[in-house]
């Protein structure tokens, strides 16, 4: 395979070639309907407040365990 020799662009149309790829790239994109974004909303919520859960539940424990024991460690 022979190399292929790019000529050196200038800044601006190196920014109109990006855009031109931005267009292209978001016509080929598959967006969610609105059920689907609704759907994933509700379980990214879920499980923020499930893993928020788990840390202040780890922060009580580890909490107690290192005022009411403080001559263990």
């Amino acid at each position: 395979m022979a190399a292929v020799e790019v000529a050196p662009q200038g800044a601006l149309q190196r920014v109109v070639a990006f855009y031109h790829d931005v267009i292209a790239e978001m016509k080929r994109v598959t967006w969610p309907d609105m059920p689907q974004v609704r759907q994933l909303a509700v379980g990214v919520v879920l499980l923020s407040l499930f893993i928020g859960g788990v840390i202040a539940l780890m922060d009580v424990v580890l909490q107690q365990l290192l005022v009411r024991v403080p001559s263990a460690f």
